[in-house]
């Protein structure tokens, strides 16, 4: 069982940056794909980016394309996603996952609680 523990979120004005970081419990933490799902109100949960359990492949959403990058260190057990010029449409709660490379939800296996990013316009 792998758990997974958000933290980085919160309010930000429109431009802004901000870092999500995920720390997992799993001692074979390299050898799982990690991503981020994201969630608006009234909104279907969605595919933002994932990476490969060894960080050599990446992929992003076309929404997220260019603003946002996924990395991890596998030393530390951690992932983290760098989330630069902000819009107030990237609003919502953001997830972290654990499972096999993919953009789908059915992909990963594991899921964090989820922590919220407010953009203000």
């Amino acid at each position: 069982q792998v758990q997974l523990v958000e933290s980085g979120g919160g309010l930000v004005q429109a431009g802004g940056s901000l870092r999500l970081s995920c720390a997992a419990s799993e001692r074979t933490f390299s050898t799982y794909a990690m991503g981020w799902f994201r969630q608006a109100p009234g909104k279907e949960r969605e595919f933002v980016a994932t990476i490969s359990g060894t960080g050599q492949r990446t992929v992003y959403a076309d929404s997220v394309n260019g603003r946002f990058t996924i990395s991890r260190d596998n030393a530390k057990n951690t992932a983290y996603l760098q989330m630069n010029s902000l819009k107030p449409e990237d609003t919502a709660s953001y997830f972290c996952v654990a499972g096999r490379y993919g953009t789908s939800r059915l992909d990963y296996e594991y899921w964090g609680q989820g922590t919220q990013v407010t953009v203000s316009s």
